[in-house]
């Protein structure tokens, strides 16, 4: 199975991997040499095909998907989303993300429903996770897009900036007159993902890696050794 597996996945030899270093929660480092939990676990379905790997890093989310969609990357990592599953598959989720709001210090906006009404404006990471879940669910609210949510929240003093809950409470504790809706607004799922056109069978391989990965610990300790207890190992498939 191993073989049938490396070919399809990997037709040039080269196990070719698309990684997101704009969220910092699921790989760090630099392009050189990143780090963190999304490089651990290609590294090691590298290692189990018995392939070498190769990265190819990228600021955002709708980069890293556009690698995987236009075949320069053979494997990515990104949040479980029906805008994309018509052009990648997905494995079963790894870790949990939750994705929060940062409003003004002294707006009345208390709980995540709060922020869906007419008028109000909402801060977020053009072709997110969360830009692309909002666009979907919200009925009342606009969304306004940029290269962080957080960032664009404060230059346009927007009503409200969506984001992964760590860096948002990181930015609300570095800038004053700004506070975290606790409540998530979702919960962002985190998987394994390969292009559409690959083997069913591939991507049911890639999903038994994954939950041996998480039920033998390694998921959890690469998130410990990067520091990243922000997010939490997904439950058993």
């Amino acid at each position: 199975m191993a073989t049938d597996v490396r070919d399809d996945l990997a037709p040039t030899g080269v196990l070719r991997v698309s990684i997101n270093l704009g969220n910092p929660v699921l790989a760090q480092g630099t392009p050189e040499q990143p780090t963190g939990v999304t490089p651990d676990i290609a590294r090691e379905i590298a290692r189990r095909l018995q392939l070498p790997v190769e990265f190819f890093c990228f600021g955002a989310a709708r980069e890293s998907f556009a690698a995987l969609v236009d075949g320069t990357a053979d494997l990515g990592f990104l949040a479980i989303e029906p805008a994309r599953a018509d052009q990648v598959a997905f494995t079963t989720p790894y870790v949990v993300i939750e994705g929060v709001y940062v409003v003004p210090e002294g707006s009345a906006l208390t709980r995540p429903d709060d922020v869906d009404r007419p008028g109000l404006r909402i801060g977020v990471k053009e072709g997110s996770a969360y830009d692309l879940f909002l666009t979907r669910t919200l009925r009342h609210a606009t969304l306004v897009r940029g290269a962080e949510g957080v960032d664009v929240f404060a230059a346009e003093n927007l009503d409200a900036g969506a984001g992964i809950r760590r860096p948002v409470e990181e930015f609300a504790a570095r800038t004053p007159g700004t506070r975290v809706i606790q409540d998530r607004f979702m919960e962002i799922r985190q998987a394994v993902c390969v292009h559409r056109d690959r083997d069913p069978d591939t991507v049911v391989w890639l999903s038994d890696q994954v939950e041996e990965l998480k039920a033998h610990g390694f998921v959890a300790d690469s998130l410990r050794r990067s520091g990243r207890l922000d997010a939490t190992v997904a439950p058993p498939a």
